[in-house]
C-alpha cells in the first residue's frame, strides 16, 4: 500500500471504475475476440490483442461520445477485424458487444464491497450503459448507491466531463470533493483526469504482476495517486487493520 499522508478512514465516499477494477473485462474481451483471433493468420499474442483492443476502444470513445457502450463494443470488433484482415459479419460484431453479460467479476469484488459497503457510501463512474452495467451489478452483489455512466453524462472517461458531473452530482447529495476517494484500475481513464481535479485515488493494480497496460491505452504521463493495492481484497483489508488499530 502506497499512502501519501492520508488514510482511508479519512473518507465517506468511495467512486468506483467498474472494467478492470471490479470486472474482469480483460478476460472479458480475450474471450469475446475469441471466435475473431482464431482465424487469424497469425498467431497474435494476449497483450496484443489487449492493446490494439484499447487504442480501438480509445479512439472510438473519444470520436463517438455518445455512442452507447455495446455499439462501441460492435464497432471496435469490425475495426479490428480490418486492421488483422480477417472477414467477419455485424452479426459477429453484435455478439461481442452482448458478450459484456459474460465478463466476470474478480473473485475479491464481492466480498470487498459488501465490507466497504458498512464504512463508505458507493458509487459507479464507468465507461457503459445502464443495461449493461445491470448484468455487471449482479455480479458484483452489492446495491450502489449512485451509478454514473457514460450514458447518463454523454462522454466517456478520460473526459473530464464525467469527473465534473461525479464531483457535481456528489455536491448536490452533500459530499465535498475531499470525502471522495476515486478507486481505479486504469491509469490513462482514471487516475490522470483525477489528478486534473485534485481528487483523491486508490490505484487498484489489477496488472501488477504483467507488463505493459492490457486493454487500457498508456497515459500520456504517469499520475499520482494516494493509495496502491493489488486488489480490492487488499484494499478491504488495509482497511479493516486502519480501524481496528
Amino acid at each position: 500500500m502506497l499512502s501519501l499522508t492520508m488514510n482511508l478512514t479519512d473518507f465517506r465516499v468511495l467512486s468506483f471504475d467498474c472494467y478492470g477494477t471490479l470486472i474482469d473485462w480483460e478476460t472479458g474481451i480475450i474471450e469475446g475476440l475469441r471466435p475473431l483471433v482464431t482465424r487469424s493468420n497469425k498467431q497474435i499474442p494476449r497483450d496484443e490483442v489487449l492493446q490494439s483492443y484499447s487504442r480501438h476502444e480509445a479512439a472510438q470513445e473519444e470520436e463517438t461520445p455518445s455512442m452507447p457502450y455495446p455499439e462501441v463494443l460492435r464497432t471496435v470488433y469490425m475495426r479490428l477485424a480490418k486492421e488483422w484482415n480477417i472477414k467477419t459479419s455485424r452479426g459477429e460484431g453484435e455478439a461481442f458487444a452482448d458478450s459484456i453479460r459474460t465478463w466476470p467479476a474478480f473473485a475479491d469484488s464481492p466480498s470487498a464491497l459488501q465490507y466497504l459497503k458498512k464504512h463508505y457510501k458507493l458509487v459507479i463512474l464507468s465507461n457503459v450503459d445502464r443495461e449493461s452495467f445491470k448484468t455487471s451489478n449482479a455480479k458484483l452483489q452489492v446495491d450502489f448507491d449512485y451509478i454514473f455512466t457514460a450514458q447518463d453524462i454523454g462522454s466517456y472517461k478520460p473526459n473530464p466531463r464525467n469527473f465534473e458531473y461525479l464531483i457535481e452530482k456528489l455536491g448536490q447529495a452533500g459530499y465535498e470533493k475531499k470525502s471522495i476517494l476515486h478507486t481505479a484500475q486504469s491509469l490513462f481513464h482514471d487516475h490522470l483526469p483525477a489528478n486534473r481535479f485534485r481528487l483523491a485515488s486508490a490505484w487498484i493494480d489489477r496488472r501488477h504482476d504483467e507488463d505493459g497496460f492490457g486493454a487500457t491505452p498508456a497515459p500520456a504521463n504517469l499520475p499520482r495517486y494516494n493509495f496502491r493495492f493489488t486488489s480490492l481484497g487488499e484494499m478491504a483489508e488495509a482497511h479493516r487493520r486502519s480501524v481496528s488499530s
